[in-house]
């Protein structure tokens, strides 16, 4: 008997914690008169939902601080990717937790709700007992998926053929992408759906995107005699995998030196960025793709900018969609991204302003934006600012870099992996500096 009992715990690597052994179901007596371990499994609670959404070390040790506070606790935290290690002190007693998740990603509207918890809870969950915030707790957790895989792979097609447009490619490039990416995603939440590895799920997704890719083009070059030019868009069909949320909140938490955290949240985007291009790079010999350049559409300037508008609208909106936004918060998100990113583009274009600066004024322009929104709506900044700006991570420049250090052409690969070093340093900073401006609270080291 104990040994089957043995099993049944072991069958996830990550036990589940019973929130609400650490409270009396039939107690009355409120939060803020419970004791120390009922009120520090309240605020580790809060702090780990909040890291399971994808937000930073930042966002996560001010919601916690802000209940600890509020419940006379003080609370020390350390964070980072996927485990909060923290000290409540009543100035009697001292609880020390380590908890984690079993897995990361990003649920953006989770996050909505629970920033609306957190800035609720002195008028409303404070005046609760512990037995009952954890009810409301469970209630949040149980915000999974917005959207089917359908949707969500539908979501990925309108952004990677929005990608792809933005990239310099034309309407059959960016028909194919829209087929080849909306299938990747489809399997790729599939399988998550289905709790399988980091590793696996990027393998299988980037590999099908790539093949229905090179298949779709064949059927065309068949039946209409399209030209093989237009292999390159393959590259635009797999961009549904650019860690951009890892990415960007990596260099926020840097930047308040939450070396941990970011360091960690870096380490994982880096991970994705090489299984992805390293798969993408073994697809393409056996399917031999090249990543060619773009032929160049030879559109009238105000048309062109038009274009880029609604295509950057619509990339965003994707992204954002398979951040798991509401569609409010998306189209948000997606107003922000089309100012910012058309901004970004312009730049470059009109003043020969270099890459990585014209990717920096962009990021600026979109924390700015999302900083004044944020007044008004209430949604969280983070949730408007990624989406907005993960349409400028140069996942091309990327894959680019992988393709010609397989090929040995070294000399290229340096180039191309620069190029996107220095715009992936930008882009945070960008995002970091209009928070200084605009965030009294961000602006301190205190």
């Amino acid at each position: 008997m104990a040994n089957n009992n043995y099993i049944d715990i072991m069958e996830k690597n990550h036990m589940e914690i019973p929130w609400h052994d650490y409270t009396s179901q039939d107690s009355d007596v409120l939060i803020s008169k419970a004791g120390l371990i009922e009120k520090a499994s309240v605020i580790g609670r809060v702090g780990l939902i909040m890291l399971s959404c994808g937000t930073g070390a930042w966002r996560v040790r001010t919601s916690m601080n802000r209940l600890s506070k509020e419940l006379g606790v003080t609370c020390t935290v350390d964070v980072g990717l996927m485990s909060i290690e923290f000290n409540c002190f009543d100035g009697t007693d001292c609880i020390s937790q380590s908890l984690s998740i079993a897995n990361t990603g990003v649920n953006t509207s989770k996050l909505y709700r629970m920033e609306q918890f957190v800035d609720d809870f002195p008028t409303e969950e404070a005046h609760l007992t512990g037995e009952e915030i954890h009810r409301c707790l469970d209630k949040i957790e149980q915000i999974h998926t917005l959207y089917s895989p359908i949707r969500l792979g539908l979501a990925a097609a309108i952004a990677c053929c929005a990608f792809t447009f933005l990239l310099g490619g034309g309407p059959i490039e960016m028909l194919l992408a829209f087929i080849a990416a909306g299938i990747g995603n489809l399997i790729r939440t599939k399988l998550i759906k289905h709790h399988f590895t980091l590793f696996l799920n990027i393998s299988v997704s980037i590999s099908a995107s790539c093949f229905v890719y090179a298949v779709c083009l064949k059927i065309l070059e068949i039946a209409f005699h399209v030209p093989s030019v237009h292999e390159a868009g393959y590259i635009c069909s797999m961009l549904f995998i650019i860690p951009g949320f890892p990415f960007i909140t990596s260099g926020i938490d840097l930047a308040k030196l939450d070396l941990r955290s970011g360091l960690e949240r870096l380490s994982y985007a880096i991970i994705i960025v090489l299984v992805a291009t390293m798969f993408a790079w073994i697809m393409a010999l056996l399917l031999s793709l090249r990543p060619l350049d773009f032929t160049d559409l030879n559109l009238d300037p105000i048309l062109y900018l038009i274009l880029r508008l609604i295509a950057s609208f619509f990339g965003v909106f994707g992204f954002s969609i398979m951040f798991n936004s509401s569609t409010p918060m998306a189209a948000t998100a997606a107003l922000i991204g089309a100012i910012a990113n058309t901004l970004r583009l312009e730049l470059v274009d009109l003043t020969s302003m270099p890459a990585p600066a014209a990717a920096f004024a962009g990021a600026l322009m979109a924390g700015l934006l999302a900083s004044i929104i944020k007044k008004n709506n209430g949604y969280p900044r983070i949730s408007l600012t990624v989406p907005s700006i993960v349409i400028m991570v140069p996942g091309l420049y990327l894959y680019r870099a992988i393709y010609n250090f397989g090929i040995m052409a070294l000399s290229d690969a340096v180039s191309w992996f620069a190029s996107a070093i220095m715009i992936i340093i930008a882009l945070p900073l960008g995002l970091i500096f209009a928070r200084i401006l605009t965030d009294k609270t961000f602006r301190y080291c205190t």
